[in-house]
């Protein structure tokens, strides 16, 4: 099948290798017979919600947010629209603070965001950074462990009720005391997590890729045929243990 994926703003959101997992999704569609066609949203340019099965944003720094917040804040109608629809998204750091409702820095000045995720962001006094570990159920009772690296001074707070990505095993998370990681609604998922993020965690890496086949014709998300994955596991294994060992807070 043909999935189509939309990288929005991938000239301003693309530090710390994010551009990475696109690359990772590529390669894993390809090896089970699948296209991945990736298509450039820049600022000023059209989302339609039924052109994409998967949408990715990056992370970047306050200057580069700040660069594409209003253009973003403009696309919140059909980013709306294409989360409805059953649009696949990830959204990494930056990224993930721009799809809730926006950043709010020390001078008090608000960059507004694209409104999907229920979530706000404050700008904090220090950075959070090292790596982490969380524990992930994106599936009822189905657990997986999920490592990556964090680097941010925001602090995401979830709105009541709202679901995390995963609860924090070993690092600081959204907000370093919440004991949450990231977001998620539905088949959309926001992160702080980079490296980048599925390269050592290609169960996530396949569960995306499941949602945006099923949004491409494929009905349900299919169960994909497994991979050989000896150098993701292994991956996994070191940051995980870093993880263990110097991953900030340790809860």
């Amino acid at each position: 099948m043909r999935i189509r994926v939309g990288h929005l703003y991938p000239g301003y959101l693309n530090i710390y290798a994010d551009r990475g997992n696109i690359a990772v999704l590529e390669r894993r569609a390809a090896l089970r017979g699948h296209e991945l066609h990736v298509r450039a949203i820049g600022v000023g340019d059209p989302l339609e919600p039924s052109d994409h099965d998967l949408l990715y944003i990056g992370g970047g720094q306050d200057r580069e947010q700040a660069l594409i917040a209003p253009d973003f804040a403009a696309k919140s109608g059909a980013v709306k629209a294409a989360h409805e629809h059953g649009v696949a998204m990830l959204a990494v750091c930056g990224g993930y603070q721009l799809l809730g409702r926006g950043y709010r820095g020390r001078d008090g000045t608000f960059m507004p965001g694209a409104s999907l995720l229920p979530h706000e962001t404050v700008a904090g006094e220090t950075r959070m950074i090292g790596d982490v570990l969380l524990d992930c159920e994106l599936e009822p009772g189905v657990r997986r462990p999920l490592a990556g690296f964090e680097n941010h001074a925001g602090r995401t707070l979830l709105d009541s009720g709202a679901e995390p990505l995963g609860r924090v095993v070993h690092g600081f998370g959204n907000d370093g005391t919440s004991g949450f990681e990231g977001c998620r609604l539905g088949n959309a998922i926001g992160t702080y997590l980079h490296g980048p993020l599925l390269p050592r965690n290609p169960w996530l890496a396949d569960w995306l890729l499941a949602q945006a086949l099923a949004h491409a014709g494929a009905g349900a998300p299919p169960t994909l045929s497994p991979l050989p994955d000896e150098l993701e596991a292994e991956a996994f294994r070191v940051a995980a243990e870093r993880a263990r060992k110097r991953g900030g807070k340790t809860r």
